[in-house]
């Protein structure tokens, strides 16, 4: 049997009346679980919190090997090409223009990426909205938002590289030192 109390009052007031009465009523009737309606609340949550707190985390580690990978590949790239910027720059392009082409590049990709990714979660939908509470599987305020978070991360990646290529001596780069 369970009993509720509602109450404005202190909760440990309420609880230690409550015994009162019901040792009052029977001094041989155990209690127990007695608890406050947030406690219960905050329990009956705190498994699927942990979850949730360590689904987060997974992501954000994602999200830094994702960023430090894209950094990874830009910058082997623009390394490989660095010849051809040193002869672009030679030729008149200026730092900016260097900037603009491989932060071009790298945002190309990643607007691609998003795409595919909106796409593909978009079909795996199905099978999330037994998982979600409250949010529907297919808000497009949240796909955007997470492709947004993306392309961001992909821009930033992008443009360490791309300062490092607007950097490029064209002499040394057309000799193969840069």
């Amino acid at each position: 049997m369970s009993v509720i109390l509602r109450s404005s009052a202190d909760p440990a007031a309420v609880i230690a009346a409550a015994r009162a009465q019901v040792h009052e009523v029977d001094p041989n009737l155990p209690l127990y679980k007695l608890q406050t309606l947030e406690d219960l609340v905050s329990s009956s949550v705190s498994q699927p919190r942990f979850y949730m707190l360590l689904l987060g985390g997974f992501a954000a580690v994602a999200l830094l090997m994702a960023a430090i990978g894209m950094y990874g590949v830009i910058a082997y790239g623009v390394s490989q090409r660095s010849q051809e910027i040193g002869v672009r720059m030679a030729l008149g392009a200026t730092r900016d223009r260097v900037v603009r082409m491989v932060l071009g590049q790298g945002m190309a990709l990643a607007l691609l990426g998003a795409v595919a990714g909106v796409v593909g979660a978009l079909f795996a939908t199905r099978g999330m909205q037994s998982l979600l509470f409250g949010v529907s599987a297919g808000d497009p305020a949240i796909y955007m938002g997470v492709a947004a978070v993306l392309v961001a991360v992909a821009a930033l990646a992008s443009y360490l590289p791309a300062r490092r290529a607007a950097r490029t001596e064209p002499q040394m780069a057309l000799r193969g030192e840069g």
